[in-house]
């Protein structure tokens, strides 16, 4: 009876205890992930050194920084208006796209107008980036990173894989809603 009484002590503490997980055999680093990291490091230092390149031979234009990666300089400047697009202002807008070698990917007529409710609809980061920079009547010429273009995967038609971009951005009028005006 104390065997039996001992035995099944035993087996409660046995099926009580906590079972340890077992260890994978192969642990992952994300290797892969850290690959890629470093090949688009390596992209936006190229691209940032073709782009630094183009602005270091254009001594006609006085280029500004964009504060999110990408340059631009004025063709047309509106000194006269102050007001910059807000977010649901609705924008009519023209632009083009060409690549750094300047050959003509899409014409301001391949495009058309566009009327584009800021931050509201989906247009490449680049642009979002530039209608929020113009005013009305103002057009710049853009040099924007692959990764705030179209970025690796293109736009299935014209734009390949990792192409960096100049885009000339026309702002025609812009709608202001009454919920961004200051009064």
């Amino acid at each position: 009876m104390k065997h039996l009484l001992f035995f099944t002590f035993l087996i409660v503490i046995i099926g009580c205890s906590e079972t340890e997980a077992r260890r994978p055999v192969k642990v992952k680093t994300g290797n892969i992930l850290q690959q890629s990291v470093e090949r688009n490091k390596n992209l936006l230092a190229i691209e940032e050194a073709m782009m630094q390149k183009i602005i270091a031979q254009d001594s006609l234009n006085t280029y500004f920084s964009s504060g999110g990666g990408s340059w631009y300089y004025y063709v047309n400047k509106n000194d006269q208006a102050d007001y910059f697009p807000q977010t649901d202002d609705l924008v009519s807008l023209q632009y083009n796209l060409v690549s750094f070698e300047n050959d003509t990917i899409y014409t301001q007529q391949d495009i058309g107008i566009i009327t584009y409710k800021v931050d509201k609809q989906e247009l490449f980061p680049g642009l979002r980036t530039a209608v929020k920079l113009l005013k009305e009547n103002e057009t710049a010429t853009f040099l924007i990173p692959s990764s705030l273009g179209y970025g690796y995967h293109g736009d299935n038609d014209q734009i390949g894989i990792n192409i960096p971009l100049k885009a000339t951005v026309s702002i025609l009028k812009i709608d202001k809603q009454s919920t961004n005006i200051q009064n």
